[in-house]
């Protein structure tokens, strides 16, 4: 299972990176995460975050759910979830970027 991800508030400069990477290899899914700043389409003036994830659908959900809340320091005000057919690209860890 693939999905891809928008996650939209205060979650650029408030460490949501690392302790996503931190979360997603505990769960041991897979995929990548990154600040954007060019997207104002999806995020508006701000900047926002958006993931990658590969894994089974617990994975997935375990994510997802915590994607939602993010670190303390966070303020997660939308998250935009499409779900992929297919998975374009193997990965074998989970990687900020």
């Amino acid at each position: 299972m693939q999905v891809h991800i928008y996650i939209k508030g205060v979650v650029t400069g408030v460490f949501f990176r690392k302790y996503a990477k931190i979360e997603a290899d505990r769960v041991e899914a897979k995929g990548w995460i990154r600040n954007v700043y060019d997207k104002p389409d999806i995020f508006g003036a701000s900047p926002g975050v958006e993931v990658v994830l590969q894994g089974s659908k617990e994975q997935i959900d375990t994510m997802i759910a915590w994607l939602h809340k993010g670190t303390p320091m966070a303020l997660v005000e939308k998250v935009t979830i499409q779900e992929e057919k297919e998975e374009k690209e193997m990965f074998d860890e989970f990687e900020i970027i």
